[in-house]
């Protein structure tokens, strides 16, 4: 019986233990199933969804990009197609260097190539394709395609390409396109559609091109794309095309604009054209130029020393980013802003002796012995300094700051480019804020009278100026001046313009505006620019400027022959015509010209003869460059 017991005891345990490990089991399988539901059911839609994502990619399509365009239609910027030989680091079988010095044995890899290669290299990610040579002919692309099979990483692709067609022509205008860098990804990152850049290499670097970079890019197409394990297209499965982006219609005439570069000749300057009452800017020179199409696939080093260390600093936009003292140019708004501020009238005069003695500083006059009486249209005519030394002291700085202020001097002008410099109108409270020291921030009344013939602390940009001049020209309503007159929605075919309307109106009295005018034309009919404008068939308004880029001692005359060229005077000259109806007005510097009657106003005249006449200078129309005649006058 003991043993019976025994066995039946231990019976029990086992049933126990097989109890306890089935319910183990079972509480295992409990486990996976319910593992098994969750996945399939409960995370089914997830898990699809990962599983397409590795069977399918997403590929980015490029939009082209859009057009720039003149008021004519002239192409200045377009796109065209070209085949590139692309390396992919992550897919070489070989070291790098070895590939590059076997391709260089098949088709031509220059120095400039391996360095813009390796600058790529540095900033992108190793599974992207990269150039290492552009624009490949078609003999070359043959020569590769027969030794494909030695090059796995290696591959001929076709790429759309920016060009300029006209190079030079404009090129501080348009500006010009160049690959993404880290700075510029960071700067897309903060843009509300940085998704729409995926895939694009390009972007705007500089000009209208920057400017308009969203209207120019377009919208990123995508394509759906099933591959492979190993990462290889199969096929396509859905596609959604890109959308090119919208054409700018620029207000410039590029003929004019050709013409207005090639009147500068090899002088350095710059020109600002605009039409008065819609603020279309017809031409925008800078002198000298570039060609943009050094850029685009990233500028060599010989060719960036070159622009970059040059002493004429070809990539300065001038009329934009210069600023200068603006000489004699100044008088016909200080005439106007004595008459409407009752300072004077049209017929005061004062006797010029050839100087203004303001306690123990003598104001010299630019003619020994002075201009004997003089009134407001004489003064403007003849360009008396002396007249507005008096003037300047009688009507103050303040005053002189608030009237010029509306006229868009030493203001912000609102031009659709970047890096617009706002210049100097001085007032007593900009050398407060100019100046750390407090002896240095006391305004003098000296300081004022040099302010007066636009000499002193003025510094001004020429398209400042040219507005100015557009708005004198206008009876002083301002139109906000721009380069890009229209958008057009490639899509659509709708035509926006970019100012439809006046900024604001300054209020000026129309007999006083007629004085000013009528001293105007005195300037090119007896004045300073009468050689410049001799035999025209229209009436012209202008007034001639020479401004000092160096200060001369008090009892020193100044001698050109006795300096260096780069301290020459500047020659400067703003006008609008026809007098009466003005369709054009200007303003134009020519840096260390000497005197604006010589060097200026002959530049003017040309773009005046060809917008309303449609003349050309003769070289101009045989095809050859011409620069502007120099004059042989004295004064201004």
């Amino acid at each position: 019986m003991t043993d019976l017991g025994q066995l039946a005891e231990q019976l029990q345990r086992f049933r126990f233990r097989a109890l306890v490990a089935l319910g183990f089991v079972c509480f295992c399988f409990s486990l996976l199933i319910a593992r098994f539901v969750y996945l399939q059911v409960v995370r089914y839609e997830d898990y699809k969804a990962q599983a397409e994502d590795n069977r399918i990619s997403i590929v980015p399509i490029t939009p082209n990009r859009g057009l720039i365009l003149d008021r004519n239609g002239v192409v200045l910027a377009r796109n065209y197609s070209a085949y590139t030989l692309e390396i992919t680091p992550s897919k070489l079988a070989d070291e790098l260097e070895y590939v590059i010095d076997e391709l260089a044995k098949i088709i031509e890899i220059q120095a400039r190539d391996r360095k813009r290669f390796k600058k790529m290299l540095e900033e992108s990610k190793s599974f992207e394709s990269l150039p290492i040579r552009t624009r490949l002919s078609d003999e070359e692309v043959a020569r590769f395609a027969a030794h494909r099979y030695r090059f796995p990483g290696v591959d001929i692709k076709a790429r759309l390409f920016r060009d300029y067609p006209l190079g030079e022509i404009a090129s501080h205008v348009i500006g010009y396109i160049g690959r993404i860098s880290q700075k510029d990804k960071q700067r897309i990152e903060e843009w509300e559609d940085a998704e729409n850049y995926a895939g694009t290499e390009y972007i705007g670097k500089e000009g209208l091109e920057k400017r308009y970079e969203k209207e120019l890019h377009g919208l990123t197409g995508y394509e759906e794309v099933e591959v492979s394990a190993g990462g290889r297209a199969i096929r396509t499965l859905s596609r959604s095309p890109a959308q090119p982006g919208n054409n700018l219609i620029l207000s410039i005439d590029v003929r004019l604009q050709e013409l207005a570069e090639q009147a500068f000749g090899d002088r350095k300057g710059a020109l600002v054209a605009i039409e008065p009452k819609t603020g279309d800017i017809l031409a925008f020179v800078s002198k000298p130029t570039f060609d943009p199409n050094l850029f685009v696939d990233g500028i060599d080093v010989e060719n960036w020393k070159a622009l970059n260390e040059s002493p004429d600093r070809p990539l300065l936009n001038r009329p934009l980013s210069g600023t200068y003292p603006i000489g004699s140019t100044y008088k016909p708004f200080m005439a106007l802003a004595a008459l409407e501020l009752g300072k004077r009238t049209a017929s005061q005069a004062i006797a010029d002796p050839g100087f203004f003695q303001f306690g123990n500083h003598r104001f010299r006059d630019d003619k020994e012995g002075g201009h004997g009486y003089v009134d407001m249209y004489k003064s403007i005519v003849v360009s008396c300094d002396t007249y507005y030394y008096l003037l300047a002291r009688d009507m103050g700085i303040q005053a002189i700051h608030d009237f010029m202020q509306p006229f868009g001097f030493g203001q912000i002008t609102g031009i659709d480019l970047d890096g617009e410099k706002r210049g100097i109108l001085p007032s007593p409270e900009w050398k407060r804020k100019a100046y750390k020291r407090k002896e240095q921030q006391r305004w003098y009344d000296g300081e004022t009278i040099s302010v007066g013939i636009g000499q002193g602390y003025n510094a001004f940009t020429i398209l400042q100026l040219a507005h100015a001049t557009s708005t004198l020209a206008n009876s002083g309503i301002v139109m906000k001046p721009h380069l890009v007159k229209m958008i057009e929605n490639i899509r659509t075919g709708e035509k926006q313009l970019t100012v439809p309307k006046e900024s604001y109106r300054i209020p000026l009295k129309e007999e006083n505006l007629e004085v000013i005018r009528k001293a105007l034309i005195g300037v090119t009919r007896e004045g300073t620019s009468a050689r410049a404008f001799a035999g025209t068939e229209y009436v012209s308004a202008g007034k001639t400027g020479t401004a000092q880029v160096i200060a001369i001692k008090q009892g020193e005359k100044y001698d050109a022959k006795k300096i260096a060229s780069h301290f020459h005077d500047h020659a400067l000259y703003m006008a609008f015509a026809p007098a009466d109806e003005p369709k054009i007005a200007l303003a134009v510097i020519v840096e260390n010209g000497g005197f604006g009657a010589q060097a200026a106003a002959p530049i003017a005249r040309q773009v005046f003869d060809y917008w309303l006449l449609g003349k050309k200078p003769p070289a101009v129309a045989n095809g050859k460059a011409a620069a502007a005649p120099v004059v042989e006058v004295s004064g201004d």
